[in-house]
């Protein structure tokens, strides 16, 4: 650590939960932080930045401007003469008019703009990259409460995963992890306090047409003040399902090994399965194919539709593919691409 810069019960407790699974951020790595000068990622950033010397990493910063309220603007460029003051790297991005006011859009636009960054890191030699956010305990108790109340699976809640490949399937060996899963958000405001962290509001955090502003506003306080400390053991759990659909991943594929016929599924041996069975099989199946994750209620009535003695039939998909199913085979059918126009 920088002299002057003291050694936290903050730091301590990262530091042993590093220590405990070395490749959470692989000692002489770059790490790729995604700050949005909100308390959490401040908080990350000062841990990582105080811990770098020990762990031998290289901290390169991201800050992605959504222009989602008039001062998003200003608030890049007071990060950004920070980061030069405190001698960090910084690179920015703003997005366009078509991420504004949609979560998953602009979900999908960070990643996009973290990939490409951290391809050219790898471009100019790093060979272990790891994208780092500042996700808390707090955030996976309302990702489980969000993914509860609109239908989902042990996939849903158990999300927010410790650590995953940023795109899954593609193969650049880029990793995403999350290493204050372990600590609330109550955590991070005191982090921030202790080492004099500045940081910077975001008013679209208040916004009550976004769901998640809604649960964290006025569903988890109710919760707190009936159960203290329940964020914390919604987290744990959150984690304990994430592990338990690891082992369900495993034999699901061992069963569904047993089903292929090429492309295909083999009809008679998927209805002699239980309905649930069937179901956690299909979900298996469509997610192996990059397929957006169906509710539960989708997976329960395509279950039933493929269940013994029913007809054929198909059912449309998400993303415009297509589950087709006959007397012998259930087949998966991908979007048609769009004509070429000659002239």
């Amino acid at each position: 650590m920088r002299s002057g810069r003291p050694w936290l019960n903050w730091h301590d407790r990262l530091h042993r939960q590093l220590l405990q699974d070395p490749q959470w951020l692989p000692k002489g790595s770059t790490l790729v932080l995604a700050i949005s000068g909100g308390q959490d990622s401040m908080a990350l950033l000062g841990l990582l930045r105080d811990l770098r010397r020990q762990h031998h990493w290289s901290l390169q910063l991201w800050h992605g401007d959504h222009g989602w309220h008039p001062g998003s603007a200003q608030t890049a460029r007071d990060l950004q003469l920070w980061c030069l003051n405190e001698q960090l790297q910084l690179s920015l991005s703003r997005a366009t008019s078509g991420v504004t006011g949609s979560e998953a859009k602009a979900r999908a636009w960070r990643y996009a703009e973290l990939t490409q960054l951290c391809r050219q890191r790898q471009a100019n030699g790093d060979a272990s990259i790891t994208v780092v956010t500042g996700h808390t305990a707090t955030d996976r108790a309302e990702t489980l409460l969000l993914q509860l109340s609109r239908g989902t699976d042990l996939t849903g809640l158990g999300s927010l995963r410790r650590q995953r490949p940023l795109n899954t399937g593609s193969g650049d060996g880029i990793r995403l992890s999350r290493p204050l899963l372990g600590f609330s958000r109550s955590d991070t405001a005191a982090i921030c306090q202790d080492l004099q962290l500045p940081v910077w509001l975001d008013p679209s955090n208040s916004d009550p047409h976004f769901d998640r502003n809604r649960i964290r506003q006025e569903v988890l306080p109710v919760l707190e003040a009936l159960h203290p400390g329940c964020s914390q053991r919604m987290a744990a759990l959150s984690e304990r399902l994430s592990q338990v659909r690891d082992t369900q991943e495993e034999l699901l594929e061992l069963a569904l090994n047993g089903l292929r016929d090429g492309s295909v599924l083999q009809r008679q041996r998927l209805e002699a399965l239980t309905a649930g069975m069937r179901r956690n099989l299909l979900a298996h199946w469509l997610q192996q194919h990059k397929l957006p994750n169906l509710s539960a209620r989708q997976l329960d009535h395509l279950s039933d539709a493929l269940g013994p003695s029913k007809p054929p039939g198909q059912r449309d998909l998400p993303s415009g593919w297509r589950l087709r199913w006959s007397r012998t085979v259930v087949r998966l059918e991908p979007p048609i691409e769009p004509a070429t126009r000659t002239n």
